[in-house]
């Protein structure tokens, strides 16, 4: 059977930055740069939407509350979600396994706004088989939920599956699923624990 590979998307695919929407959203609102970012990147609000247990409305009228932003909610969006940068040496990688038809999959924990904005402005986005998204489940990373999902989207398990992701308790997950994987710290280690897998499976990059 071809194996799959399944990668985390932020800070493994794109890079992010809360504290660029800190600063757009600091100059609508009553709160400071420095608390804004706090809020934004560990809101619990921000898990909730994640979650999929807020909707676009619900997770906007809630951060407004905290953070007295009198923008709109388009304008809001196009600040929180505008904060990713592509990883060219991962997206290079995920290229590669495009050109020796080996399946991929997005396994992210992230919400309507950032995969809106992704989606749109970065074209590697779209060449991936399948798309695992906590907001869609209903569950995070590393809630066994997430896991069930992908397998059964992929149709794989345990071996067959190589998962690259930069946090731990989400790899050790997915290895407590007989899942092979790479802690995601560097493009280099990434690519070269791949290469094993794939020599394994008799594939290369």
């Amino acid at each position: 059977m071809v194996p799959v590979v399944v990668f985390d998307l932020g800070k493994v695919l794109v890079d992010f930055d809360y504290s660029i929407a800190a600063r757009r959203v600091a100059a609508r609102s009553s709160k400071t740069v420095e608390r804004l970012d706090q809020f934004l990147s560990g809101s619990p609000f921000l898990v909730q939407f994640e979650s999929g247990e807020l909707s676009r409305h619900q997770f906007f009228t809630e951060v407004q509350k905290v953070t007295g932003f009198h923008g709109t909610a388009d304008e809001f969006a196009s600040y929180f979600a505008d904060i990713f940068a592509p990883m060219p040496e991962m997206v290079e990688l995920h290229a590669g396994l495009r050109q020796k038809k080996i399946p991929t999959y997005i396994f992210s924990n992230t919400n309507e706004l950032a995969v809106g904005h992704i989606r749109s402005k970065f074209s590697f986005f779209s060449g991936f088989d399948g798309y695992i998204l906590s907001y869609e489940v209903g569950a995070m990373k590393p809630h066994v939920e997430i896991y069930q999902a992908l397998e059964s989207m992929a149709g794989r398990r345990g071996a067959d599956i190589f998962y690259i992701d930069d946090r731990a308790e989400n790899v050790e997950a997915g290895a407590a699923r007989g899942w092979q994987i790479v802690l995601h710290e560097s493009p280099q280690k990434t690519r070269a624990a791949l290469e094993k897998f794939l020599a394994a499976h008799n594939g290369a990059l």
